[in-house]
């Protein structure tokens, strides 16, 4: 040991690769005891430990091997200015000192290969937590966010995005390089243009969870909204969804889309929005084509065929941009808006509807005009709803930042959702009674396919009395 110290002392290479590789490895070692432990420093400290330091590591060892090449083309170089040539070293495994020095050699090459097995298993690991991927602030932070408020929070990025299997995990990490290279660059769109045009097939991903036959019968949901009025009047929407589904040749409702048997294909736009030709296959083998005037009508550059599958109508999974109005309805249900303040749901809409140029001016400007709209309308009542006011205004400024970046050019609507009709056109994009096959028959726009429609803005539904008397 002694003579290796002494060998690496005497080449600079050899001296400098054996610090870098001790140093992080120790590094490594000592990180993973204590992410072991339970520590947590970030993504950023996660991409140090078991992509950065991995990297001096391995550098560190392929430097050894170089100074003593150096050092052996030193020698030879002596060996011609009339110095004694260097000779290769004699491995005797019979003197003990030798053994020595290849059991020490060999041990300590099992250690270096169990660090980086285990840097490479680790940085695997932190490549695929979603604090990973969210850590390219400038281009993912809306991304991010939106995701950790879907339902869908506590799944990771890469279990809907890549998927189980060494392909599709290999063609990520190839398109991840170029997005590096795009984002360090400044060479990425603003806003990134949806949809995902090689997005791994939902069968793949999604259907591991939500499989067709799993979805079946009816659902209640219960729509609570507030008017503009100075009361925030609150109404409540029920419906009665039919989700359906099923694996039978019986199954209806929604996900009949996409139960045993059924196929639809399209041909649409490259945003998926305008749909020209649609083509239904049923389990019997009955053939029908439907199309439409307002759609593409032969392939092309901005138009292709897509055989539908769950992300066609729930193109927002989890990275879901709400409307202002629903959050703002959704915010006086949960109590972070008060819904005693005079017109409170109005002036947050409007002021949530203002072009800001950054989360830091929307806030300010959101604080600002809530306070000067309640002083100019209610000022004996300010002081005493002062506090009432600022967390109205401090709520509607998480709205605000939750669904709108401008510095990516994310407004209010840039990603539509196609999962009903409001804010997109969503079902309507095929149920038009538009799209029509040679013989008239149309795609039907009948709500009653998808819903029941049980009360509309009612303020005491009667129904919901009938199920909760």
């Amino acid at each position: 040991m002694r003579r290796i110290v002494l060998t690496l002392a005497r080449t600079p290479l050899g001296m400098i690769g054996g610090l870098l590789a001790t140093v992080s490895g120790v590094l490594i070692l000592a990180l993973a005891v204590l992410g072991g432990l339970g520590f947590r420093g970030g993504p950023y400290l996660g991409i140090f430990a078991f992509l950065v330091l991995p990297g001096f590591f391995v550098l560190g060892l392929l430097l050894i091997p170089a100074g003593a090449w150096w050092e052996r083309r030193r020698t030879a170089r002596a060996a011609e200015t009339g110095e004694a040539p260097g000779v290769l070293p004699i491995v005797d495994l019979n003197d003990l000192h030798t053994r020595q020095v290849v059991l020490v050699v060999a041990a300590l090459t099992a250690v270096n290969l169990a660090v980086v097995a285990l840097a490479t298993y680790k940085g695997v690991q932190v490549m695929d937590s979603p604090s990973f991927c969210g850590s390219c602030h400038s281009v993912m932070d809306p991304e991010y966010t939106t995701y950790q408020r879907s339902p869908h929070a506590r799944v990771s990025c890469v279990e809907c995005h890549i998927g189980p299997g060494a392909p599709w995990f290999v063609k990520s990490k190839l398109s991840g390089a170029w997005q590096l290279v795009s984002v360090n660059f400044n060479l990425y769109p603003k806003p990134i243009p949806v949809p995902v045009h090689d997005l791994r097939p939902a069968r793949d991903t999604c259907e591991h969870c939500h499989w067709p036959a799993k979805f079946v019968g009816s659902r209640l949901r219960v729509l609570t909204s507030h008017g503009d009025d100075s009361a925030n009047a609150a109404s409540k929407t029920v419906l009665l969804l039919h989700v359906g589904g099923g694996e039978t040749p019986r199954a209806a409702g929604i996900h009949w889309h996409v139960a045993s048997g059924v196929e639809v294909r399209y041909l649409a736009d490259s945003k998926r929005q305008k749909i020209g030709t649609v083509e239904l296959t049923l389990a019997d083998g009955t053939r029908r084509t439907f199309t439409t005037k307002d759609g593409p009508s032969a392939p092309g550059p901005d138009a292709t065929w897509r055989t539908m599958d769950c992300i066609d109508c729930h193109n927002r999974p989890s990275h879901i941009y709400r409307l202002p109005e629903r959050e703002v309805d959704d915010a006086i249900n949960a109590g972070r808006i008060d819904a005693t303040l005079p017109f409170v749901r109005r002036e947050g809409v409007r002021l949530l509807k203002v072009d800001y140029p950054s989360h830091a001016a929307a806030r300010e400007g959101i604080r600002k005009g809530l306070a000067e709209f309640y002083a100019k309308s209610q000022p004996a009542d300010l002081p005493a709803r002062k506090d009432a006011v600022e967390a109205a205004a401090v709520a509607l400024g998480d709205i605000f930042t939750a669904n709108v970046w401008p510095s990516m050019n994310i407004r209010w609507g840039t990603y539509p959702s196609f999962l009903g009709h409001d804010a997109a056109p969503g079902c309507f994009r095929c149920h038009d009674e538009t799209h029509a096959t040679a013989d008239g028959k149309t795609i039907s726009q009948d709500c009653g396919l998808c819903h029941s429609l049980l009360a509309v803005a009612e303020k005491s539904p009667a129904i919901l009395k009938q199920l909760n008397p």
